[in-house]
């Protein structure tokens, strides 16, 4: 009978998230991981080739289980053909995600998918993250339209505001400390029904005149 694996990717994979949320990404290290593990180094390598294509990895996880939640809740509100209700759902999905799995919360709030996007990402994981945004950018666009059928640049802007700034500013606090309060989380619900309530006027949501010497026109 063959002996099991001890050392599996996705306990590898575990190992570095916790490490990361505990001590940075600079703690992240493949002495740390074998520390952590009992992996040998070369069991590392083995899996992943490098320190920087796991931990891309390691964040591509967790970003993929954050879109799926953020597309149900999306989905069941426009499905009820409630805009508002679906941004503010958007916007309160990195909450929701700390309800079922903090360390993973955390993650995604220590990290970004610039800080793991390097050059030194293997090809595959790396088309991976791009897809993502890609995946991301179609969720956003879907909720500019819900509040604007137009979803020009001014509904992307706000949706931008309620889903990652706003968030960003009130959520990821309280992620990084181990606890979403109900609190933050109405605030945070208001806030995104301030911004909506509050939109662009027509001037404001003009491009600002152009400062070049030359114009040019394209079309893809």
């Amino acid at each position: 009978m063959a002996r099991p694996r001890l050392h599996t990717p996705d306990a590898l994979l575990d190992a570095a998230e916790a490490i990361v949320v505990g001590s940075g990404r600079a703690g992240l290290t493949v002495r740390a991981l074998s520390a952590r593990t009992g992996a040998s180094n070369g069991s590392v390598y083995h899996a992943f080739g490098d320190v920087e294509t796991l931990l891309a990895t390691a964040w591509l996880r967790r970003a993929r289980r954050f879109l799926a939640l953020l597309r149900t809740a999306v989905d069941a509100e426009l499905a009820a053909g409630d805009g508002r209700r679906a941004l503010q759902a958007a916007a309160d999905a990195p909450a929701r995600l700390a309800e079922e799995d903090l360390r993973a919360a955390q993650l995604l709030t220590v990290l970004t998918r610039d800080d793991v996007l390097t050059e030194d990402v293997a090809g595959p994981v790396a088309a991976d993250l791009r897809a993502l945004d890609r995946e991301l950018g179609e969720v956003l666009r879907r909720l500019a339209a819900a509040i604007d059928d137009r979803a020009g640049r001014a509904a992307l802007d706000v949706v931008t505001t309620c889903v990652v700034r706003l968030p960003a500013a009130l959520l990821f606090p309280d992620i990084r400390a181990g606890r979403v309060r109900p609190l933050t989380r109405r605030q945070l619900a208001a806030a995104v029904g301030a911004v909506l309530d509050c939109p662009p006027t027509p001037q404001e949501n003009r491009c600002p005149p152009s400062t070049g010497t030359t114009t040019s026109s394209s079309s893809t």
